[in-house]
């Protein structure tokens, strides 16, 4: 269903190889930082513009966190590639991203129905979003000591509520099982 808010989560989506190409191949820090920043905004603002509108739909829910796992996942390939981030981070947020699709699996399989995104995980993907970014721009004259220092601020902060809501949705995956067999 295209409304308003699947618009701007496509938009975002369509942002990924503009981003890489931008980074990876054109070597063009800013246009990057532009294209990430624009992602950051689309996403803060289709949630907004989906319950403003009344235009929430089954598919925006998945679609939209799906569109920041493949953002993120881009994103932190890109940046580790050229030594922005180092690999055992990238392949630790991987590996959260990885078990919480198999907990997605293992509750299409049970029938059960899929966890909402929590307030905290909206939180922690939106200090990622916002932390790649700033990051980007760590070589740039004059701004980049400061964007490294914001950049690094948001990720450490967004890292540990990744990992935070990691447990939690793993923890209520597995255990909202138990409930359903209860009856509850």
């Amino acid at each position: 269903m295209i409304n308003i808010p699947n618009a701007l989560t496509l938009l975002r989506a369509l942002g990924v190889p503009l981003f890489l190409y931008l980074f990876l191949i054109a070597d063009k820090p800013v246009l990057s930082f532009i294209v990430i920043a624009v992602g950051g905004v689309t996403d803060y603002l289709d949630g907004k513009v989906a319950r403003a509108l009344n235009q929430t739909s089954e598919f925006g829910a998945k679609f939209d966190p799906s569109v920041d796992r493949l953002y993120i996942g881009a994103v932190i390939l890109a940046l580790a590639s050229k030594d922005y981030l180092p690999w055992s981070l990238v392949i630790a947020i991987i590996a959260r991203d990885v078990i919480l699709l198999l907990v997605v699996v293992y509750q299409k399989i049970r029938k059960m129905p899929f966890l909402e995104v929590t307030y905290l995980g909206k939180a922690a993907t939106f200090n990622l979003l916002y932390a790649f970014p700033f990051l980007l721009l760590k070589d740039t004259n004059l701004i980049g000591p400061w964007c490294s220092i914001l950049g690094w601020a948001f990720a450490i902060w967004g890292v540990a509520l990744y990992f935070y809501t990691g447990l939690q949705y793993l923890y209520r995956g597995l255990t909202s099982n138990s409930a359903v067999k209860k009856g509850r």
